[in-house]
This record gives structure tokens, C-alpha cells and sequence, in this order.
């Protein structure tokens, strides 16, 4: 082995999924043990390959002699278990470290989750240094039904085998990944690998990421994160799997301040910003949900379905109510129900009762026929505006189900069924006919609603992906300081990036800011400048429609005594003097570079509304324009922009001018780490926007 490097990787997890050789190390005879379990578990699954015995007992066990030590182990064993308390954990490793073994399951916990982060850090150490691969601490076991192999702490049971198309389910979380085992269990989902990393001081869920990208046995992965320790690698292995065609399910935890508190406790995670995470990885192709039912339904769709629709979903129904309330339901969970082809109308009508008023969502009305409902399905499938296919109908027999099932076996698009009717018991009829039914299946509409609508969203992610071109260098850009740059300057900065800012200059004494004042003409805005006096409504450093020159000597002699009082050791630059900007709509935009995740864009609302509300998107640092139109249309702000109350509509061209602005310039600078442009004055369609105040950071 090479070292450090073979402690990580995809190769690195292939030696760990599928060993030819296993060692027990603190095998005990206590029946029930961690390490009796995991004998078991070889035995019920007839692992083949050698298998060696470390313990304290003299006396053989399942007539296989016991070694008194991992020093004892021969040369190159694929795979050590760690059955130890955490106290006995790092003199194992280097033991067996120094036998070349080539991975380690780690069970014990009391390491980093409990604040112990030094010996977990030192154990790490170890097995890199020997180019070791560790899964764990902390964590419950391995499934491998691929090979058929499972190595779990708790109980042992027969893994499956040659496993197809399935899904693979991966995450810091042992619990968790149970429940999503049994729920892929119940449904009859084929699950590849089940595998819990816990605190991950080795082998992390980017590595197992990678080498699931290329495993043929994997249709889709469901990953559970607490922590990413290598952001640029988790994307780049999430990338992978979005060019091998695998979907990746992202439930991620810190979302809030008691969940990073939670995962801190759990893991030892430092969670980073969720907002920049959840948009990087997204733009990296992965799907994040936000709970388990979302996670759960979601991998059901697209271990059927892999290739996601870019088109809106057609409703079947038999009830008027229900269209209601799916109009609604969708409205707020944001599924684009399209409208229907006027020859698909036709058709429609032309079978069900006249007088229904259809649409979709398409209720039957009452008064339909089984013998109706092939010919319904398939026209509504059919549709070309048409992506999904959903049905939620009352069904107490399986004549309806067959009739859905001959309406739209012809069509390769997604499929889902509900029976209406909560847990009410179904028939064995109808049951065996759900068997037969190219769809799937469920017993909640408003569940699988939630995951079409992601399914949805996720395939109109991949359809607008795009490779996002080197940024074109800015000429004329001032020279900047280190840290919080001025007002002035940041200005400086955005008008060589083609930003627009108002007409005006810094000025040095009460003299310059009156004749500059009469230069640009009244009325004129006057703020203290220096680069320590970012927050300068506070301080009372700004005053606004000064209309002439005695009111601009007044704000001038009332500003510099306001901030001296405030700020009495800042040293100013001087005022800045500028034109007053015509009303119109305040946004905030701006850019936040993080050292592991990248840049990311945002958009929202501005003024004092953006921390009142947080009516913000955040995106890409390397957005387009479609990407930047879509974010201001998600916005709650959006029909301001359009108009209301006889408002004319906002230049929202304008405004994705400055986004693209600002994601240029922070690919031209990269020293740059924060822009805040806040407020964007947005004035009426084809009059521009005007950067009213900009904040920059830099180093």
C-alpha cells in the first residue's frame, strides 16, 4: 500500500464491501456479543474467505483458534471488525496497522460525538498513515446484498444477493438508515447496499458516493449527511453520479440552530451553512429532501423511474372536491399542473358524461363507467404537455385498477396510483391487480404529490444545467484593501463591473461636497465614509434629500458630530455626495464566497424587508440567466415586480444584469469573499437599477 492515498476512495470502499478475508478483533464468548453477532452473520451468509478470531479466551471458538492479539493476524487481511470498547480502539489500529490490513468496521462509540475528538483524530491518523480505511466510529454495520454479506452490530440475518438495480442507502446515521430499509422492505424496493459511516474519521458518504456512481448493481442512492469535511470532493462525486444517470436522495441535517446543536452531539458534525450547501449540491445534481416520507416516496418514484420529467403532472381523479383541493395543495408545494391539449379535451369529453367540466386535475364525475377509464388514462398520459401521470381514485375492486393499468401500460412516462381511503383494507383482487400495474403505488395522495412535485423540480434542475463558461476578466477594477472595504470604493468596484450606482464622488471637506452638489444638482444623499463604519444608518451617519446647499453644510456639520459620538475612534475617509435615486423597488443582491462550498449568489428582497421577511434565493455563483429569472419568479416579492395597483412592472432584466454582474465579479476577484448590494433600487421596465449602497469584503 501507497499510504494515505489508499485510505480513501472508491477502491478503498471496494476492499471494504467486499472482502476476501475478515477479522474479529475483541471477540468475546459471551453469547449476544458484538462479536458473536458478527461470527453469525458471517456463518449465515457463508462467507468463504478466511476468517480470523481475536480475543482474550485461550479456548477455540466455533472451532476456530483464537489469536491474543491483532499482532498475531496474518499479513494483509482485507477487513478487521472492531468489536472493542473505545478505550481499546487505538491500540487495535495500530496493530493493525502494522499487519497491512486494509480496512476497519469500527462499532464503538464515545469518540467525537461525545467531544473526544483528539483519539478519534489520532485513530484517523493511524490508519492513514498505513493506508487503512475506516468506517466509523460509531456506527451500526454494513449490507451488502450485491455479494451477499452483512456485518451489523445488532443483529445478524441472511443478506440478500445478486441484487439488480437497486438502491443504495448510505449515511452517518445507523437508525435512520434502518427505517429506510424497512421502508424500502415493505415496498418492495431492491436495496443494493446499507451502509452506516457514523462519524466518518475514515471512510466518509463522498467516497461511498463515488464508488456507488459506478456500481452496476445501483440505480439510485439515498445518502444522510451530518457533516461534509470535503465539500469540493462531495461535489465532484456527486457530478459523478449525475453523469452515470444515478439520482442522489440528500437528506441533510442542520437546517436549524437545535439541529446543528443535535448533530454536533450525534457525530461530531460541524454543519456548514445550510442555504450555501443545499444550493451547491443541488447545482451538483443531488435531490434534498427535507423528511423522511419525502426521502422515502422519492427513491420509490425514481428506482422505477430514474429519468425524471421536465413537464408538469396530469391528475386523475373522481371527485370534484379533491380537484379543489389538489389545486390548492399544489399551489403551495409548487406542481405545475399543465393545461390539456384541446384535442386531449376532446377526447376527454367525448368519453366521460357531458356534463362534467374537465380539466386538470380531471375528475370522471360521478356518473363515469369502468368501461371509460382505459380510454381516459391513455389520453391523459398521452398529452404531450403531460410529464407524470397521477391517479387518486376511490377503489373498493380491481375493475378500476385494471382499467387504469390497460389505459396507460403503452406509455414509458412515470406512473403513480393512490387508493383513496387511508389504511381501509384493499382486497386480495385488488391487491394482485396493483401487482400487475406498470404504476406505482400508495395509499397517500398528498405524500406522493410531494414527491412528484420534487421528482419534477429535480428534472427541470438537470434540463437547465449548464457548463458554465470562464468569466471574462474586468478592466479598471480600484485597487482594494484587505477586510470591509468603504462604500466608495465598493462602488468604485461595481462600476467597473458594469453595475449602474448613482452619479456622485467622495468628498474630503464641506467645501467639495457643496460644489459637488451643485455639480450634480439637488437634490443629493451624504454619508459618512470610512471601511470601519459599515452600518451607517446607526450611526447616524446618512442623511438623505439634502435639496440645496445650506442643507447639505447643516448634514454635513450634523453627520460628523453624530459619528464622532457613535464611532469615536473611526477614522473617516471623507462623505460621499450623490444624486438622489427615483423610487421604486428595493431588492438586496449579493455573493458569499465559503472557502470549502464556493460562491453562491442571492436574491431578494432589500431594504430593512430582507431581515424582517428573508424573502431571499440563493443560487450558483456560476447562475445564467435563466437560472436568475427562475430564482426572482420564486421570490414572494414576484408580483411586486410585475406591477400591482397600477404600478408600472419592474426592469427585471435590469435586475438579472446586476446578478450576473456580481457572479462575474466574484470569478474575476477571487480575494473578494462578500458582496452586499443592498438596496438595489429597481426602477420601471427599461429605466434600469441603481446600486444605492454596496458592502465588500475582502480576504
Amino acid at each position: 500500500m501507497s499510504g494515505a492515498a489508499d485510505a480513501r476512495g472508491a477502491n478503498a470502499v471496494a476492499r471494504f464491501l467486499r472482502p476476501r478475508s475478515v477479522a474479529i478483533i475483541g471477540l468475546s464468548t459471551r453469547a449476544g456479543s458484538a462479536g458473536q453477532i458478527i461470527l453469525q452473520c458471517l456463518k449465515l451468509n457463508g462467507f468463504a474467505g478466511d476468517v480470523h478470531l481475536v480475543g482474550r479466551t485461550g479456548e477455540p471458538i466455533d472451532g476456530r483458534r483464537v489469536l491474543q492479539s491483532a499482532d498475531d493476524l496474518p499479513e494483509g487481511v482485507d477487513l478487521a471488525v472492531f468489536t472493542l470498547p473505545a478505550a481499546a480502539v487505538p491500540e487495535a489500529m495500530q496493530a493493525c496497522a502494522r499487519r497491512k490490513v486494509g480496512a476497519a468496521l469500527v462499532f464503538a462509540a464515545g469518540f467525537a460525538e461525545t467531544g473526544d475528538y483528539a483519539t478519534q483524530d489520532a485513530v484517523a491518523a493511524t490508519a492513514r498513515a498505513a493506508g487503512l480505511a475506516i468506517v466509523g466510529p460509531n456506527c451500526l454495520g454494513v449490507t451488502n446484498n450485491v455479494d451477499g454479506l452483512m456485518l451489523h452490530m445488532i443483529y445478524a440475518r441472511a443478506a440478500g444477493r445478486g441484487v439488480t438495480e437497486g438502491v443504495a442507502i448510505v449515511g452517518q446515521s445507523g437508525g435512520l438508515l434502518g427505517h429506510f430499509q424497512r421502508a424500502c422492505d415493505g415496498r418492495g424496493i431492491a436495496v443494493s447496499y446499507v451502509i452506516s459511516t457514523g462519524n466518518e474519521c475514515g471512510l466518509e458518504t463522498t467516497d461511498f458516493i463515488e464508488f456507488l456512481a459506478d456500481d452496476a448493481a445501483t440505480r439510485v442512492i439515498a445518502a444522510y449527511c451530518e457533516e461534509i469535511r470535503r465539500p469540493r470532493a462531495f461535489l465532484a462525486a456527486l457530478k459523478r453520479a449525475r453523469a452515470a444517470g444515478k439520482p442522489v436522495v440528500l437528506i441533510l441535517a442542520g437546517r436549524s440552530a437545535k439541529a446543528r446543536k443535535a448533530a454536533q452531539s450525534h457525530t461530531g458534525a460541524l454543519v456548514d451553512d445550510f442555504a450555501t450547501v443545499r444550493t451547491q449540491v443541488e447545482d451538483a445534481g443531488a435531490i434534498v429532501v427535507g423528511t423522511m416520507d419525502e426521502a422515502t416516496d422519492l427513491i420509490a418514484i425514481l428506482q422505477r423511474y430514474p429519468v425524471p420529467p421536465t413537464k408538469g403532472v396530469g391528475v386523475l381523479t373522481a371527485s370534484g372536491a379533491y380537484v379543489g383541493l389538489t389545486n390548492d395543495f399544489a399551489a403551495d408545494i409548487g406542481l405545475d399542473l399543465p393545461e390539456l391539449k384541446p384535442a386531449t379535451l376532446k377526447t376527454i369529453s367525448d368519453a366521460l358524461p357531458a356534463y362534467g367540466n374537465y380539466g386538470n386535475p380531471l375528475d370522471t364525475t360521478a356518473g363515469f363507467t369502468p368501461a371509460m377509464l382505459p380510454g381516459v388514462t391513455k389520453a391523459l398520459i398521452d398529452d404531450p404537455n403531460i410529464g407524470t401521470l397521477f391517479i387518486s381514485f376511490p377503489i373498493s375492486t380491481a375493475i378500476p385498477v385494471k382499467a387504469f393499468n390497460d389505459g396507460m401500460a403503452h406509455s414509458p412516462k412515470p406512473k403513480v396510483m393512490v387508493a383513496l381511503g387511508d389504511t381501509w383494507p384493499l382486497g386480495d383482487d385488488v391487491m394482485a391487480a396493483v401487482r400487475e400495474s406498470p404504476a406505482l403505488f400508495s395509499r397517500s395522495s398528498d405524500r406522493m404529490l410531494r414527491a412528484i412535485a420534487l421528482y419534477t423540480r429535480y428534472g427541470r434542475l438537470l434540463a437547465r444545467r449548464h457548463v458554465a463558461a470562464a468569466a471574462a476578466p474586468i478592466v479598471g477594477l480600484p485597487k482594494l484593501g484587505s477586510g470591509t472595504q468603504p462604500e466608495w470604493l465598493g462602488k468604485k468596484l461595481l462600476a467597473a463591473a458594469g453595475i449602474r450606482i448613482p452619479e456622485g464622488a467622495l468628498t474630503r471637506t464641506v467645501d467639495e461636497a457643496a460644489a459637488l452638489g451643485s455639480k450634480i444638482g439637488y437634490p443629493v444623499a451624504l454619508k459618512a465614509q470610512a471601511a470601519a463604519l459599515p452600518h451607517k444608518t446607526a450611526a447616524g451617519a446618512v442623511a438623505l434629500d439634502l435639496v440645496d446647499e445650506a442643507a447639505l453644510r447643516t448634514a454635513w456639520d450634523a453627520t460628523m458630530r453624530n459619528v464622532r459620538r457613535a464611532a469615536p475612534d473611526v477614522k473617516l475617509d471623507g462623505a460621499l455626495v450623490e444624486t438622489m435615486s427615483p423610487r421604486g423597488i428595493e431588492l438586496m443582491v449579493g455573493a458569499k464566497r465559503d472557502p470549502g462550498w464556493g460562491t453562491v449568489l442571492l436574491l431578494g428582497l432589500g431594504g430593512i424587508w430582507v431581515e424582517a421577511l428573508g424573502d431571499v434565493q440563493v443560487l450558483p455563483g456560476t447562475a445564467d440567466k435563466a437560472q436568475v429569472m427562475a430564482a426572482l419568479e420564486q421570490l414572494r416579492a414576484a408580483k411586486l415586480l410585475a406591477g400591482v395597483r397600477g404600478a408600472p412592472p419592474a426592469d427585471v432584466e435590469a435586475v438579472v444584469r446586476v446578478v450576473l454582474a456580481i457572479g462575474r465579479l466574484m470569478q474575476s476577484v477571487p480575494e473578494i469573499t462578500e458582496v452586499d448590494v443592498n438596496p438595489l433600487m429597481v426602477h420601471a421596465e427599461g429605466a434600469g437599477a441603481t446600486a444605492l449602497d454596496a458592502l465588500i469584503v475582502v480576504g
